[in-house]
């Protein structure tokens, strides 16, 4: 199987890469489409701030190859913020396929740090690629979130219920961090390997 992972400037992703070779597979780092939009499955994973990232993205029109893609996508950290509509961070218009806004945390009290760093409890998790998951700890560090929408597939709370994971069609996306999560984090990521290699299995990607 052919696993890309999108190669831009958000941060290391060499824990992604690490983790996915702990599960026997050889991912490629890249920036080329070709090479993406030929992937069994790509991962979009990173850390960093969103209008750097989306201005990389788009000069390298990166943007375009991922609003194309067909395969299963998995969005992670940063990731999945920048499949959002917008981010209030930066004022960051980002790529649209989860047609919501990113927000910032609002501390109510001293005790309320940003950013929200730390394992926390996955919960009202559904979809193949959160199977098992419920009550489940998995590792974050963001300082924004996607808020509860029509897309969630799994919540944690930090300040208020936020979404911890979303899917829509082929695009699947974390907040937290599945490579740094430890065995939790590995189901998850053989999980999206597992719909990648038999997509027939789930519906959202036979009918795209």
């Amino acid at each position: 199987m052919k696993v890309s992972i999108v190669k831009y400037n958000a941060g290391n992703v060499y824990s992604v890469i690490n983790a996915l070779s702990r599960l026997g597979v050889e991912p490629i780092l890249t920036d080329d489409a070709e090479t993406l939009c030929g992937s069994d499955c790509v991962l979009f994973p990173g850390q960093g701030e969103a209008r750097g990232a989306m201005d990389y993205l788009h000069s390298h029109r990166l943007d375009e190859v991922i609003r194309s893609l067909r395969q299963p996508v998995l969005g992670i950290c940063i990731g999945q913020q920048l499949l959002c509509r917008h981010s209030e961070e930066g004022d960051t218009p980002c790529l649209g396929i989860f047609d919501i806004d990113v927000q910032r945390f609002e501390p109510r009290q001293h005790s309320e740090k940003i950013p929200a760093m730390g394992w926390n409890e996955l919960k009202d998790v559904k979809s193949p690629l959160m199977e098992g998951l419920e009550g489940q700890f998995v590792y974050f560090v963001h300082s924004y979130y996607v808020p509860l929408c029509e897309w969630t597939i799994a919540t944690a709370d930090y300040i208020h219920p936020y979404s911890a994971a979303i899917h829509k069609d082929n695009f699947y996306a974390t907040q937290f961090h599945p490579e740094k999560s430890g065995a939790a984090g590995e189901r998850i990521l053989r999980h999206f390997l597992d719909i990648a290699q038999d997509p027939s299995n789930h519906p959202s990607l036979t009918t795209i």
